[in-house]
């Protein structure tokens, strides 16, 4: 037996050729593609394209895609029924994870062996996930849901949902190349609970379910939702101030949100991407005091514990982003949902290609051999 080793870290679970991280040189690659190429010269349809089917797309199997993305952007009325009879308290991620689990029903079919199927699923979750985010948001304060636009792309059509006008480009196109960050980072715990899951020859659905559910927990998702709750609770701004808030946080080793990865050692190359749309956004439509301190706090913190290899991750600069684009604070994880759904299908397909059913052992720590005492004589 092996020894035990907890959350199972640093256990190869699968062999996979979709995403490669070097967390020492700061290297992100989607099927041996660096993440700054695809950032700068992708759009997110294009990275689904690529990580679900194993190539980049020609202009007109891109096309296609993007059209057949767009007619299944459309939710049917009874899950928008649904959701309308869902607590408007709930969590959005809660909401997510029904609406999702709700569409095996009505898109019943073999996804093991009817290969067409299988990418029918695989577009109808990536096509519709945006959509339910979107609709839940608008029914919970009341409103109808806003129909997708055909016309606009995977990102704009979202935040045209959200509130029904059409963004400008520049926020269409940071927003798109967020989702492009998000979509797949090796063996997290949701990409986990996805292989598992699909494993046991579940339907789609039900994978992209349980792969919400793992992400809705507080130490996966939601990390950009207390970055901003921290660098909101920052009342003196000044360098001299966050350096002693910095300083104070470390000597009660408490952690500092958005600082360092279980992986990377360097700064997290989505961070460095995040941050350049980041300053295109605040040049064009103005700074807010929550970016000012993020700077700084940046600053500080690489005087600090650079030298240990801590620096900014990607959740540091996202929820910023999505703050400035519109988008509400409790929206943030499910808009990660969106994004991830293409990692988590295309390790669905690349398990099925070789499938066998997960089934870890445990050690055992409790006691043998114990006498049974009949109810009437245990004291």
């Amino acid at each position: 037996m092996a020894d035990f080793t907890p959350g199972l870290a640093g256990v190869p679970a699968a062999r996979s050729s979709l995403c490669f991280i070097d967390g020492k040189a700061g290297k992100l690659q989607y099927r041996g593609y660096p993440i700054q190429e695809l950032a700068a010269h992708c759009g997110f349809e294009e990275v689904v394209y690529m990580l679900l089917f194993d190539r980049l797309p020609t202009a007109s199997e891109l096309a296609t895609f993007r059209a057949e993305l767009a007619s299944e952007r459309r939710l049917k009325f009874r899950i928008i029924d649904m959701l309308k009879h869902l607590p408007e308290s709930g969590h959005p991620m809660d909401a997510l994870t029904a609406g999702v689990a709700a569409m095996g029903m009505f898109y019943p079919g073999d996804h093991v062996d009817d290969l067409r199927f299988r990418r029918l699923s695989a577009i109808r979750l990536v096509a519709k996930v945006p959509t339910i985010v979107a609709a839940w948001h608008r029914i919970r304060r009341g409103d109808d849901p806003i129909k997708p636009r055909d016309d606009l792309g995977h990102a704009a059509n979202f935040l045209y949902l959200l509130e029904g006008e059409e963004p400008d480009p520049l926020a269409a196109r940071v927003f798109d190349v967020a989702l492009t960050l998000h979509a797949e980072h090796s063996m997290n715990a949701s990409t986990f609970a996805a292989r598992v899951t699909g494993s046991t020859l579940a339907d789609p659905y039900a994978v992209v379910a349980s792969a919400v559910g793992a992400l809705a927990g507080r130490l996966h998702g939601g990390a950009n939702e207390e970055v901003l709750d921290m660098l909101g609770s920052m009342d003196d701004r000044s360098p001299e101030a966050v350096r002693r808030w910095a300083e104070d946080r470390l000597a009660r080793k408490e952690k500092i949100m958005g600082f360092g990865h279980r992986v990377y050692k360097v700064k997290d190359p989505r961070a460095e991407i995040l941050q350049g749309l980041a300053k295109q956004l605040f040049d064009k439509s103005g700074r807010t005091p929550i970016y000012d301190v993020a700077l700084e706090l940046e600053s500080q913190m690489e005087t600090l514990v650079g030298h240990k290899g801590v620096y900014p991750n990607v959740d540091f600069y996202s929820g910023i982003v999505y703050q400035k684009l519109g988008i509400p604070v409790d929206l943030f994880t499910p808009v990660f949902a969106m994004a991830r759904v293409a990692g988590w299908l295309a390790h669905l397909l690349e398990q099925l290609d070789n499938n066998r059913i997960f089934r870890p052992t445990q050690i055992w720590c409790g006691e043998s051999d114990r006498t049974f005492v009949p109810i009437e004589q245990r004291g």
